[in-house]
Protein backbone atom coordinates (compact mmCIF):
# COMPACT_ATOMS: atom_id res chain seq x y z
CA UNK A 1 0.00 0.00 0.00
CA UNK A 2 1.29 3.46 -0.75
CA UNK A 3 2.00 6.12 1.59
CA UNK A 4 -1.11 7.97 0.77
CA UNK A 5 -3.16 4.49 1.11
CA UNK A 6 -1.46 4.17 4.59
CA UNK A 7 -2.19 7.94 5.68
CA UNK A 8 -6.10 7.57 4.33
CA UNK A 9 -6.51 4.20 6.47
CA UNK A 10 -5.53 5.66 9.52
CA UNK A 11 -7.40 8.78 9.22
CA UNK A 12 -9.82 6.76 8.55
CA UNK A 13 -9.16 4.46 11.72
CA UNK A 14 -8.48 7.96 14.64
CA UNK A 15 -11.93 9.08 12.73
CA UNK A 16 -13.98 5.93 14.04
CA UNK A 17 -12.12 5.69 17.55
CA UNK A 18 -13.56 9.21 17.86
CA UNK A 19 -16.76 8.91 16.96
CA UNK A 20 -17.12 5.81 18.89
CA UNK A 21 -15.38 6.94 22.35
CA UNK A 22 -17.68 10.11 22.64
CA UNK A 23 -20.00 10.47 25.70
CA UNK A 24 -19.81 10.10 29.44
CA UNK A 25 -20.71 6.10 29.05
CA UNK A 26 -20.38 4.06 26.03
CA UNK A 27 -20.98 0.69 24.93
CA UNK A 28 -20.81 -0.49 21.12
CA UNK A 29 -22.96 -3.90 20.37
CA UNK A 30 -22.99 -5.72 17.15
CA UNK A 31 -26.76 -5.20 16.49
CA UNK A 32 -28.69 -2.26 14.28
CA UNK A 33 -30.58 -0.85 17.41
CA UNK A 34 -29.11 2.25 18.68
CA UNK A 35 -30.13 4.55 21.94
CA UNK A 36 -28.91 7.20 23.72
CA UNK A 37 -29.73 8.20 27.51
CA UNK A 38 -29.17 11.82 28.37
CA UNK A 39 -28.92 11.81 32.72
CA UNK A 40 -30.07 15.47 34.58
CA UNK A 41 -27.40 17.45 36.57
CA UNK A 42 -27.83 13.92 39.36
CA UNK A 43 -25.29 12.22 36.81
CA UNK A 44 -24.84 8.40 36.15
CA UNK A 45 -24.35 7.62 39.61
CA UNK A 46 -26.19 9.03 41.23
CA UNK A 47 -27.80 6.41 43.29
CA UNK A 48 -31.17 7.23 41.96
CA UNK A 49 -33.12 7.27 38.96
CA UNK A 50 -30.57 8.19 36.49
CA UNK A 51 -28.78 4.95 37.10
CA UNK A 52 -30.93 2.93 37.53
CA UNK A 53 -32.55 4.01 33.81
CA UNK A 54 -28.65 3.23 32.67
CA UNK A 55 -28.80 -0.51 34.12
CA UNK A 56 -32.40 -0.66 31.41
CA UNK A 57 -29.75 0.70 28.98
CA UNK A 58 -26.79 -1.90 29.85
CA UNK A 59 -29.70 -4.85 29.62
CA UNK A 60 -30.49 -3.72 26.50
CA UNK A 61 -27.09 -3.80 25.32
CA UNK A 62 -27.09 -7.53 26.77
CA UNK A 63 -30.40 -8.60 25.57
CA UNK A 64 -31.54 -6.81 22.92
CA UNK A 65 -27.83 -6.41 21.34
CA UNK A 66 -28.25 -2.65 21.52
CA UNK A 67 -25.22 0.14 21.04
CA UNK A 68 -26.00 2.46 23.96
CA UNK A 69 -24.37 5.77 24.89
CA UNK A 70 -24.78 8.06 27.61
CA UNK A 71 -24.10 11.34 28.29
CA UNK A 72 -24.17 13.70 31.55
CA UNK A 73 -25.53 16.75 32.31
CA UNK A 74 -23.99 19.15 34.08
CA UNK A 75 -26.12 21.90 33.88
CA UNK A 76 -29.56 22.23 32.99
CA UNK A 77 -28.67 24.04 29.41
CA UNK A 78 -26.86 20.93 28.71
CA UNK A 79 -30.29 19.07 28.05
CA UNK A 80 -30.94 20.27 24.48
CA UNK A 81 -27.28 20.17 22.95
CA UNK A 82 -26.99 16.85 24.75
CA UNK A 83 -30.17 15.07 23.44
CA UNK A 84 -29.83 17.03 19.39
CA UNK A 85 -26.57 15.12 19.71
CA UNK A 86 -27.68 11.63 20.20
CA UNK A 87 -30.55 12.74 17.36
CA UNK A 88 -28.26 13.38 15.37
CA UNK A 89 -26.29 10.01 15.26
CA UNK A 90 -29.06 8.59 14.06
CA UNK A 91 -30.39 6.61 17.52
CA UNK A 92 -33.48 4.94 17.33
CA UNK A 93 -34.63 6.57 20.62
CA UNK A 94 -33.15 9.31 23.17
CA UNK A 95 -34.17 9.37 26.86
CA UNK A 96 -34.39 12.25 29.03
CA UNK A 97 -34.40 11.32 32.67
CA UNK A 98 -36.25 13.04 34.81
CA UNK A 99 -38.74 16.01 34.72
CA UNK A 100 -36.31 18.78 34.50
CA UNK A 101 -36.42 17.42 30.56
CA UNK A 102 -40.01 18.83 30.31
CA UNK A 103 -39.31 21.64 28.52
CA UNK A 104 -36.32 20.68 26.81
CA UNK A 105 -37.65 17.27 25.88
CA UNK A 106 -40.84 19.12 23.98
CA UNK A 107 -38.81 21.95 22.02
CA UNK A 108 -36.12 19.14 20.64
CA UNK A 109 -39.71 17.12 19.73
CA UNK A 110 -40.88 19.87 17.93
CA UNK A 111 -37.45 20.66 15.85
CA UNK A 112 -36.98 16.88 14.75
CA UNK A 113 -40.39 15.59 14.38
CA UNK A 114 -38.94 12.40 12.79
CA UNK A 115 -36.32 11.09 16.17
CA UNK A 116 -38.46 9.13 18.63
CA UNK A 117 -37.60 10.45 22.18
CA UNK A 118 -38.24 9.04 26.19
CA UNK A 119 -38.52 10.99 29.36
CA UNK A 120 -38.81 9.33 32.68
CA UNK A 121 -40.92 10.86 35.24
CA UNK A 122 -42.82 13.41 33.24
CA UNK A 123 -45.89 13.18 31.42
CA UNK A 124 -45.48 16.64 29.87
CA UNK A 125 -48.16 18.45 31.43
CA UNK A 126 -50.75 16.07 29.91
CA UNK A 127 -49.59 17.48 26.08
CA UNK A 128 -47.32 14.67 24.96
CA UNK A 129 -45.83 15.09 21.60
CA UNK A 130 -46.49 12.13 19.65
CA UNK A 131 -42.79 11.77 19.04
CA UNK A 132 -42.36 11.31 22.80
CA UNK A 133 -42.93 8.50 25.27
CA UNK A 134 -43.80 10.04 28.75
CA UNK A 135 -42.77 6.64 31.56
CA UNK A 136 -44.42 8.05 35.11
CA UNK A 137 -44.49 5.83 37.76
CA UNK A 138 -47.39 5.93 40.88
CA UNK A 139 -44.13 7.40 43.42
CA UNK A 140 -47.45 8.17 45.88
CA UNK A 141 -48.56 4.14 46.04
CA UNK A 142 -44.44 3.56 47.13
CA UNK A 143 -43.98 6.16 49.36
CA UNK A 144 -47.28 5.15 50.92
CA UNK A 145 -45.24 1.86 52.01
CA UNK A 146 -42.31 3.61 53.35
CA UNK A 147 -44.61 5.40 55.71
CA UNK A 148 -46.13 2.43 57.09
CA UNK A 149 -42.93 1.23 58.10
CA UNK A 150 -41.97 4.45 59.43
CA UNK A 151 -45.53 5.15 61.29
CA UNK A 152 -44.89 1.86 62.96
CA UNK A 153 -41.46 1.84 63.82
CA UNK A 154 -40.99 5.31 65.43
CA UNK A 155 -40.10 5.53 69.16
CA UNK A 156 -40.64 9.14 69.25
CA UNK A 157 -43.97 10.06 67.20
CA UNK A 158 -41.60 11.74 64.95
CA UNK A 159 -40.67 11.16 61.51
CA UNK A 160 -39.41 12.95 58.87
CA UNK A 161 -39.20 13.73 54.80
CA UNK A 162 -36.80 15.49 52.59
CA UNK A 163 -37.72 16.52 49.24
CA UNK A 164 -35.53 17.69 46.56
CA UNK A 165 -37.12 20.42 43.94
CA UNK A 166 -40.54 21.23 45.11
CA UNK A 167 -42.45 20.37 42.67
CA UNK A 168 -45.27 17.84 41.55
CA UNK A 169 -43.35 14.65 41.01
CA UNK A 170 -41.74 15.37 44.66
CA UNK A 171 -44.97 15.90 46.25
CA UNK A 172 -46.39 12.53 45.30
CA UNK A 173 -43.63 10.88 47.38
CA UNK A 174 -44.26 13.27 50.12
CA UNK A 175 -48.11 12.86 50.11
CA UNK A 176 -47.82 9.27 49.78
CA UNK A 177 -45.79 8.52 52.61
CA UNK A 178 -47.84 11.49 55.23
CA UNK A 179 -50.72 9.25 53.95
CA UNK A 180 -48.74 5.82 55.15
CA UNK A 181 -47.43 7.40 58.14
CA UNK A 182 -51.15 8.67 59.31
CA UNK A 183 -52.54 5.22 58.32
CA UNK A 184 -51.59 3.06 61.46
CA UNK A 185 -50.07 5.81 63.55
CA UNK A 186 -51.89 9.19 63.39
CA UNK A 187 -50.30 10.89 66.22
CA UNK A 188 -47.30 10.80 64.68
CA UNK A 189 -45.71 13.93 63.58
CA UNK A 190 -44.38 14.27 60.19
CA UNK A 191 -41.40 16.69 59.30
CA UNK A 192 -41.18 17.86 56.06
CA UNK A 193 -37.85 20.14 54.35
CA UNK A 194 -36.88 20.51 50.87
CA UNK A 195 -33.50 21.17 49.98
CA UNK A 196 -34.41 23.05 46.72
CA UNK A 197 -31.68 20.64 45.33
CA UNK A 198 -31.19 17.36 43.96
CA UNK A 199 -27.62 17.45 44.10
CA UNK A 200 -26.47 19.33 47.52
CA UNK A 201 -25.13 16.66 49.58
CA UNK A 202 -23.71 19.40 52.26
CA UNK A 203 -27.94 20.86 52.60
CA UNK A 204 -29.38 16.67 52.91
CA UNK A 205 -26.63 16.20 55.74
CA UNK A 206 -27.33 19.77 57.88
CA UNK A 207 -31.26 18.92 57.32
CA UNK A 208 -30.74 15.17 58.54
CA UNK A 209 -28.88 16.53 61.19
CA UNK A 210 -31.87 19.04 62.31
CA UNK A 211 -34.09 16.39 62.23
CA UNK A 212 -32.66 14.04 64.34
CA UNK A 213 -31.42 16.45 66.62
CA UNK A 214 -35.51 17.94 67.12
CA UNK A 215 -36.06 13.95 67.92
CA UNK A 216 -36.89 13.01 64.55
CA UNK A 217 -35.67 9.12 64.64
CA UNK A 218 -36.54 7.75 60.65
CA UNK A 219 -36.35 10.03 57.75
CA UNK A 220 -37.47 9.41 54.23
CA UNK A 221 -35.90 11.39 51.50
CA UNK A 222 -36.76 11.74 47.67
CA UNK A 223 -34.27 14.16 46.85
CA UNK A 224 -31.72 12.50 44.30
CA UNK A 225 -27.86 13.12 45.30
CA UNK A 226 -29.30 15.00 48.53
CA UNK A 227 -30.28 12.27 50.17
CA UNK A 228 -26.21 11.32 50.42
CA UNK A 229 -26.03 13.86 52.78
CA UNK A 230 -29.20 11.64 55.22
CA UNK A 231 -26.71 8.60 54.70
CA UNK A 232 -23.44 10.27 55.67
CA UNK A 233 -25.22 11.77 58.69
CA UNK A 234 -27.34 9.04 59.74
CA UNK A 235 -24.15 6.58 60.24
CA UNK A 236 -23.05 8.56 62.54
CA UNK A 237 -26.07 8.72 64.94
CA UNK A 238 -26.89 5.32 67.47
CA UNK A 239 -27.33 2.55 65.66
CA UNK A 240 -30.92 0.64 66.19
CA UNK A 241 -32.12 4.30 66.97
CA UNK A 242 -32.05 6.34 64.26
CA UNK A 243 -32.97 5.31 60.34
CA UNK A 244 -32.78 6.81 56.83
CA UNK A 245 -35.31 5.12 54.18
CA UNK A 246 -34.31 5.66 50.54
CA UNK A 247 -35.60 5.75 47.16
CA UNK A 248 -35.29 4.58 43.78
CA UNK A 249 -32.80 2.12 44.04
CA UNK A 250 -32.30 -0.30 47.30
CA UNK A 251 -29.76 2.61 48.78
CA UNK A 252 -29.21 -0.01 52.09
CA UNK A 253 -25.20 -0.18 50.85
CA UNK A 254 -24.55 3.74 51.68
CA UNK A 255 -25.78 3.17 55.32
CA UNK A 256 -26.01 -0.79 56.08
CA UNK A 257 -26.61 -0.13 59.41
CA UNK A 258 -29.00 2.59 59.56
CA UNK A 259 -31.26 1.45 56.51
CA UNK A 260 -34.65 0.34 57.28
CA UNK A 261 -35.55 -0.04 54.08
CA UNK A 262 -36.61 2.04 50.29
CA UNK A 263 -38.43 2.54 47.89
CA UNK A 264 -37.54 1.25 44.86
CA UNK A 265 -38.72 2.33 41.57
CA UNK A 266 -38.16 0.16 38.48
CA UNK A 267 -36.69 2.57 35.67
CA UNK A 268 -34.18 0.23 34.56
CA UNK A 269 -37.40 -2.04 33.87
CA UNK A 270 -39.95 0.72 32.29
CA UNK A 271 -36.78 2.05 29.95
CA UNK A 272 -35.95 -1.65 28.68
CA UNK A 273 -39.41 -2.58 27.80
CA UNK A 274 -40.06 0.68 26.15
CA UNK A 275 -36.37 -0.28 23.62
CA UNK A 276 -37.86 -4.28 23.03
CA UNK A 277 -41.03 -2.65 21.93
CA UNK A 278 -39.21 -0.13 19.68
CA UNK A 279 -37.46 -2.91 18.57
CA UNK A 280 -40.06 -5.10 17.62
CA UNK A 281 -42.23 -2.32 15.46
CA UNK A 282 -44.26 -0.67 18.44
CA UNK A 283 -43.91 2.81 20.14
CA UNK A 284 -46.12 4.38 22.35
CA UNK A 285 -45.77 7.79 21.23
CA UNK A 286 -47.59 10.45 22.60
CA UNK A 287 -48.72 8.35 25.24
CA UNK A 288 -48.00 8.67 28.92
CA UNK A 289 -46.89 4.68 30.58
CA UNK A 290 -48.09 5.14 34.12
CA UNK A 291 -46.96 2.23 36.13
CA UNK A 292 -47.44 1.44 40.31
CA UNK A 293 -47.58 -1.62 42.50
CA UNK A 294 -50.02 -3.46 40.67
CA UNK A 295 -47.20 -3.53 37.51
CA UNK A 296 -44.41 -4.14 40.29
CA UNK A 297 -42.87 -1.40 39.19
CA UNK A 298 -42.38 0.44 42.22
CA UNK A 299 -41.64 -1.73 45.27
CA UNK A 300 -40.46 -2.44 48.86
CA UNK A 301 -36.32 -2.89 48.57
CA UNK A 302 -35.64 -6.67 49.15
CA UNK A 303 -33.51 -5.99 51.96
CA UNK A 304 -36.49 -4.81 54.02
CA UNK A 305 -36.72 -7.17 56.22
CA UNK A 306 -33.17 -6.86 57.28
CA UNK A 307 -34.93 -4.35 60.35
CA UNK A 308 -38.41 -4.54 60.09
CA UNK A 309 -39.84 -6.95 62.12
CA UNK A 310 -42.29 -9.70 60.34
CA UNK A 311 -45.29 -8.00 62.13
CA UNK A 312 -44.48 -4.34 60.68
CA UNK A 313 -43.76 -6.42 56.73
CA UNK A 314 -47.18 -8.58 56.94
CA UNK A 315 -48.65 -4.79 57.80
CA UNK A 316 -46.93 -3.34 54.32
CA UNK A 317 -47.90 -6.29 52.81
CA UNK A 318 -51.60 -5.99 54.00
CA UNK A 319 -51.75 -2.62 52.47
CA UNK A 320 -49.81 -3.27 49.27
CA UNK A 321 -52.26 -5.46 48.54
CA UNK A 322 -55.25 -3.05 49.50
CA UNK A 323 -53.81 -0.77 46.98
CA UNK A 324 -53.10 -2.87 44.40
CA UNK A 325 -57.04 -3.79 44.41
CA UNK A 326 -58.11 -0.52 44.64
CA UNK A 327 -59.43 -0.13 48.42
CA UNK A 328 -56.95 2.16 48.94
CA UNK A 329 -56.38 5.50 46.44
CA UNK A 330 -53.40 7.06 47.71
CA UNK A 331 -52.96 10.84 47.56
CA UNK A 332 -50.97 12.16 45.47
CA UNK A 333 -51.21 16.01 45.75
CA UNK A 334 -51.63 18.39 48.68
CA UNK A 335 -55.50 18.38 48.18
CA UNK A 336 -56.21 14.83 48.01
CA UNK A 337 -53.93 14.53 51.12
CA UNK A 338 -55.87 16.91 52.74
CA UNK A 339 -59.10 14.41 52.13
CA UNK A 340 -57.32 11.35 53.03
CA UNK A 341 -55.92 12.45 56.15
CA UNK A 342 -59.92 13.38 57.25
CA UNK A 343 -60.96 9.99 56.59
Amino acid sequence: MSKKGWAILMLSLVTVLAISGCGAANNQADGGFKAGLVTDTGGLNDESFNQTAWEGMEKAKKELGADVKALESKRDEDYIPNLTRFIREKRDITWGIGFKFEKSMRDVAEQFPDAKLGIVDSNMGGKIPSNVVAVTFKEEEGSFLMGVIAGSMTKTNKVGFIGGITSPLIKKFEAGYVAGVHAVNPKAKVEVVYAESFTDEAKGRTIAANMYDQGVDIVYHASGGVGKGLFNEVKTRKKGKYWAIGVDMDQSRLAPDHTLSSMVKRVDVAVFDVMKDLKDGKFAGGKQVELGLKDQAVAVADTTDKYVPADVMKKVEDYRQQIVDGKINVPATDEELKSFLKK
